[in-house]
């Protein structure tokens, strides 16, 4: 089986899904790809599933306030396997790459009971963090009409993280806890160096929006 010409495939199907935000654009899928790859070869994972996961996780997608976002991705991995059956790909992979979809979502919940799906789950996380985690993050704020930071407590120092508030309150009630959630010793190392940028991002902009000493016991 020819992976690479299959992933030619892949990319003109996502190519034609309908995307509901800039976050999830086919750059994100692009970038999910290569960490997934590099996250198999060091993991030893078989990229005949994880490739075709990480190409089609997103294949069905809806926006962070629809009633259904969290089924996204199980309806993905639903229309994913009919479009691999259409294209035949080899079906001895359907299933775990089934998984691999179903179990990339955090709203979802559902356990990655293989090394494949925790490949693929580490590499959708991972492109929430780091710069490319803010610059998504912030999109997807401006789209839902929330503020960069919260005027009450800007780093949530005294108050529960709302990120329907403030961008910079999705940074404490999601993106820093996905980062402890990876799987494979290379996401997670990975991670640590995101982390650490997003946490010089935030001392940084306390810095230009003098609130630096609320700042300070928080990292």
């Amino acid at each position: 089986m020819n992976l690479s010409q299959f992933e030619l495939q892949f990319a003109d199907f996502i190519q034609q899904q309908q995307i509901h935000d800039a976050a999830h654009d086919l750059n994100h899928i692009k970038r999910v790809v290569q960490s997934a790859k590099q996250i198999a070869y060091a993991e030893n994972a078989d990229l005949n599933v994880v490739v075709p996961s990480a190409w089609l996780h997103d294949c069905v997608s809806f926006p962070k306030n629809h009633p259904d976002n969290k089924r996204a991705s199980v309806c993905a991995a639903d229309k994913a396997i009919e479009f691999l059956t259409s294209v035949n790909y080899d079906s001895q992979y359907n299933e775990a790459i089934h998984h691999a979809i179903c179990a990339h979502s955090y709203s979802a919940k559902i356990p990655t009971e293989t090394l494949e799906a925790q490949v693929v789950q580490d590499a959708d996380r991972l492109d929430g963090l780091g710069a490319i985690g803010v610059s998504r993050c912030m999109l997807v704020a401006g789209k839902l009409d929330s503020k960069i930071y919260s005027n009450d407590d800007p780093f949530c120092q005294q108050r529960e993280p709302n990120s329907k508030i403030a961008a910079v309150d999705h940074f404490y009630e999601k993106l820093f806890k996905t980062a402890e959630t990876m799987k494979t010793n290379a996401g997670k190392t990975e991670a640590d160096k995101r982390v650490r940028f997003m946490k010089l991002f935030l001392s940084q902009l306390s810095k230009e929006i003098d609130a630096e000493k609320v700042l300070e016991s928080n990292l």
